[in-house]
């Protein structure tokens, strides 16, 4: 046990030292970053407790509905964290630089082990904290549970976590095992790829749009058990599911039965993990050094595009791009993911089409508008998220050449700039394209498909400078694994930052849009003191858009030029 103390210390002396032994500026960006932190939990418990209270009000199937949305939550945090785990303990227990110092280190294999996997548990599951405590305590505040339900919640998501975390090592063990660990990160984001069509698939032979719509079902009897369809008994995440929401209703039963098979199934997995790690662990660290074999091919296609998309820069940026549009079509690990992203743009885009806009009580034209609005929302969130993966990990991809470009004649400034105008163009071309068709979809008046359209426009700029912007901020230039760059606490902050702009630049024109609607609705004229807040609103917009541009930036810019 003293040899895992050793290999577990440094970790959280680091940690701590970066809270404690900081510098002023650094600790003001840290209260900064918690404060937006805070205000985005804040934002997520009020919209879950204003879609929970939103339920309860619907007579007969307003628990079930609460209910099949804590199903969906807790399944896709555990989804999540199982793709999370399998991501980072490739890099955590085989790619990591400093594992050779450790392997010579007179520790065991198993403790070697279950350090590294304390870790990877560390890094994968903190994001949780984040984004399910707003939700879970909202269901608290909605229905008013015992003290119990809080040390429910607490253990049951510490059971998910560690069953996550069993499957996800134990995965990435036997692939390593099988495989090269270098191959295995291709085969990992294939398999990813396979996953996510797969959920896709069944998600759509479920035909979730037919519960919105009653007339779809001959009798009250047939929608309600439809709303009503069981999960299977064998996963997990129904057994934590079953637990809280006992918990939460104060059911008679308790789910012990429940609560006792996820224990024990975390414990199993454990044990297990320890079992094969002591059999294959170190032979797999041992091929994970082998080289990686490469295969060159369409070199003069690469050559010409690469030719012709830094034609409008000058040599020396051009250099750059040009190495960054090699190493993206080169290194699969990238392109597949961007597959995966424009499968996820089709299924967003597609989802628009199944809409039973037609079948619903409320005005056709005024839920138009009010849809356009929640998609220039979506619209732009897919956007940040995609910029979280390609975007703010822009700067990180250099890896060590980044000194070889700190040393060259490029102005820093200019090299920033370069990264930020080489992704402008791609994202609008992406933005433009899934705002125009999915509000073409939802048949939207022409000056609503102008305005958003032009909404997201601007947007985007605020958006790609946003990435660069933090990207430069939160660098990490030795990392293994460029996917998990962004899931770290640059990333999720970020999403944030983006998340909070783009909605106060929808909450902006919210407005004005109502006042212009109402007025078209009712034949009155706009009066002089509404002409006024709509041209203080959108002013207000471009503000913060402009804001959302350049401070980013020179916040990047002044943190590299102080990095070491």
């Amino acid at each position: 046990m003293k040899g895992l103390y050793l290999l577990i210390k440094p970790r959280f002396s680091g940690f701590r030292n970066q809270l404690v032994g900081s510098q002023n500026g650094k600790r003001k960006r840290v209260f900064l970053m918690s404060g937006l932190g805070l205000a985005f939990c804040g934002g997520m418990f009020t919209v879950s407790c204003r879609v929970l209270i939103y339920f309860q009000s619907a007579e007969m199937i307003g628990d079930v509905l609460a209910r099949h949305l804590l199903s969906m939550i807790i399944l896709t945090f555990f989804s999540l964290l199982v793709f999370s785990h399998i991501i980072t303990a490739l890099s955590n227990l085989y790619l990591s630089r400093d594992l050779e110092l450790c392997h010579s280190a007179p520790v065991d294999v198993e403790e070697l082990f279950i350090s590294r996997a304390a870790f990877t548990v560390m890094d994968s599951s903190w994001m949780l904290i984040i984004f399910g405590l707003p939700v879970f305590m909202a269901y608290a505040y909605v229905y008013r549970p015992g003290p119990g339900f809080y040390f429910t919640v607490l253990h049951m998501n510490l059971a998910m976590v560690i069953i996550a975390a069993g499957i996800g090592i134990l995965l990435t063990m036997v692939l390593v095992h099988v495989f090269p660990a270098q191959r295995t990160r291709d085969i990992i984001m294939l398999l990813t790829v396979l996953m996510m069509g797969a959920l896709y698939l069944l998600f759509r032979f479920l035909r979730p749009e037919r519960l919105v719509d009653p007339e779809a079902f001959f009798t009250v009897a047939q929608y309600l058990s439809a709303l009503k369809a069981p999960q299977s008994s064998y996963l997990p995440t129904q057994w934590i599911m079953e637990t809280i929401w006992g918990s939460l209703t104060g059911s008679k039963g308790g789910h012990l039965f429940e609560a006792a098979l996820t224990w024990t199934t975390a414990a199993a997995l454990v044990i297990i993990n320890v079992w094969v790690a002591r059999a294959v662990y170190f032979k797999g660290f041992s091929k994970s050094q082998e080289a990686k074999k490469r295969r060159v091919g369409g070199r003069r296609v690469l050559d010409l595009f690469a030719k012709y998309v830094t034609k409008p820069f000058r040599e020396d940026l051009g250099a750059v791009i040009s190495k960054d549009i090699r190493t993206f079509f080169r290194d699969n690990t990238q392109w597949s993911q961007l597959l995966l992203l424009v499968a996820l743009v089709v299924v967003y885009i597609y989802n628009f089409t199944v809409l039973p806009l037609d079948k619903s009580p409320i005005r056709l034209d005024f839920l138009q508008n009010i849809l356009a609005f929640l998609n220039m929302g979506l619209a732009g969130f897919v956007l940040a998220a995609v910029s979280a993966r390609f975007v703010f990990t822009a700067i990180s991809a250099e890896g060590e050449a980044y000194w070889i470009v700190r040393s060259s004649p490029l102005r820093l400034k200019r090299y920033l700039w370069g990264k930020y105008f080489s992704f402008l163009l791609p994202m609008l071309v992406l933005a433009e394209v899934l705002i125009t068709l999915t509000n073409h979809l939802l048949g939207v008046s022409r000056f609503m498909m102008l305005l958003s359209s032009g909404t997201m426009f601007f947007m985007v700029f605020g958006i790609v400078a946003l990435g660069i912007g933090y990207g430069a901020l939160y660098p990490n230039f030795t990392s293994q694994n460029i996917a998990q760059v962004a899931s770290g606490f640059g990333g999720v902050l970020f999403m944030i930052v983006s998340s909070l702009f783009i909605g106060m630049i929808i909450v902006l024109e919210a407005g004005p849009v109502y006042v212009v609607f109402i007025s078209n609705v009712r034949g009155t004229p706009i009066t002089a003191y509404q002409w006024i807040l709509i041209t203080l609103s959108f002013l207000a917009a471009f503000v913060i858009n402009m804001m959302a541009i350049f401070w980013p930036m020179k916040m990047g810019l002044k943190a590299l030029r102080e990095y070491e």
